[in-house]
């Protein structure tokens, strides 16, 4: 592949409800959707997934923009790349920007999918046909979690997680397995939580949790693994898992007994297949998370999620959880409980031009 262009669409989605957890609260979602192109006019399409402001990581869709534009552009533009697992050798010596990496490989990966005559999933060695659909509830008052739930159960979602924080965990999680006993629940408390926490935390391994996603700070892999001799319930590992060095490590000081892939987080598809096939050598089982991703991002994931260690179903939800329209066609649909992954070349999912201009608010071509 030689990318002879590559076309920044800055656009913003409005979600159907606002998604809160214990650090903020979202009611628009702004991403950058990458198109890269070839000499044949083949295109392929990431997403960068960073936020507007930094409260999940450091990383900015302002920041995003200008590494893709500067520095990540300029290194992959009319270079010969015979794999897309070479992009992340070609942005090794970046330190960081994780997001922004992504979202060029992600398109990339895409485009080589797509001449090569394979769907995303294959490309990457995926051997599931159709994954297990998760899904997030945002915090919220007790009965609007509770009403929300019981939809989710209805649509045939096969896992919920919903977010936590010292003011809202016992009380939530005991009303929730009063109504819903044999419930599929794990619970995220995006770095709520500190070591003087450790009694309330070990209070939650009476609900019968498949996993604590990320109670301790951010950065952290050594208090996590002494909390993790302290409970029961398993911890899952998120933002404190930013590379595949950060999973080594991690799985060598026992601090998590799951992870949680996002391939935005990590730096891309490449290293997300790393860390799936080391964790899938140390016995310890992944799935992949959400980022309100539009379809595009969604794609990405339901690709990655097809590879076989991906055995606890991810916060890969339809398209209708979040909009009103998708950018892309058709939606992504859950089925009884699953999504199937497509076959079809690339992604399998068609860009919805029309829609994607509605959404754009930048555009910018290379």
């Amino acid at each position: 592949m030689i990318i002879e262009s590559v076309t920044l669409h800055q656009i913003k989605m409005n979600l159907k409800t606002p998604f809160g957890n214990s650090l903020e609260t979202v009611s628009d979602r702004d991403l950058i959707i990458v198109e890269v192109n070839d000499a044949e006019g083949n295109s392929g399409f990431g997403e960068g997934v960073a936020f507007t402001t930094p409260w999940y990581t450091e990383e900015t869709l302002q920041t995003s923009w200008h590494m893709l534009r500067d520095i990540m552009i300029p290194l992959v533009k009319k270079r010969f790349i015979a794999h897309p697992s070479e992009v992340n050798g070609m942005l090794s010596e970046i330190r960081r920007n994780p997001m922004a990496k992504y979202a060029i490989e992600g398109a990339i990966w895409d485009l080589y999918a797509k001449k090569e005559g394979i769907s995303l999933s294959k490309a990457l060695g995926g051997t599931i046909k159709k994954i297990k659909a998760g899904v997030a509830v945002g915090a919220s008052d007790q009965e609007t979690m509770l009403e929300e739930i019981s939809n989710r159960i209805l649509e045939g979602y096969e896992r919920i997680k919903v977010k936590i924080k010292p003011s809202q965990d016992v009380s939530i999680l005991k009303a929730i397995r009063e109504r819903y006993p044999n419930l599929s629940l794990m619970a995220d408390a995006n770095s709520a939580y500190t070591l003087r926490d450790i009694d309330q935390l070990k209070a939650l391994d009476g609900f019968n949790l498949l996993m604590i996603e990320q109670p301790l700070a951010a950065d952290d892999i050594v208090d996590h693994a002494k909390l993790q001799r302290e409970l029961k319930t398993p911890i899952c590992l998120d933002e404190s898992i930013a590379s595949f060095d950060d999973a080594r490590r991690a799985l060598d000081l026992n601090s998590c007994q799951v992870i949680n892939i996002k391939p935005g987080r990590v730096g891309g598809l490449t290293a997300s297949k790393m860390i799936h096939d080391l964790c899938d050598e140390r016995g310890v089982p992944v799935w992949c998370g959400g980022m309100l991703e539009s379809g595009i991002g969604r794609a990405h994931n339901i690709a990655l999620s097809s590879l076989s260690n991906f055995v606890i179903p991810g916060d890969i939800s339809a398209s209708t959880r979040y909009w009103e329209r998708d950018i892309i066609h058709p939606e992504v649909i859950v089925e009884e409980g699953y999504i199937n992954v497509p076959e079809g070349n690339g992604i399998g999912y068609e860009l919805n031009r029309k829609e994607l201009s509605r959404v754009t608010v930048v555009k910018e071509v290379y």
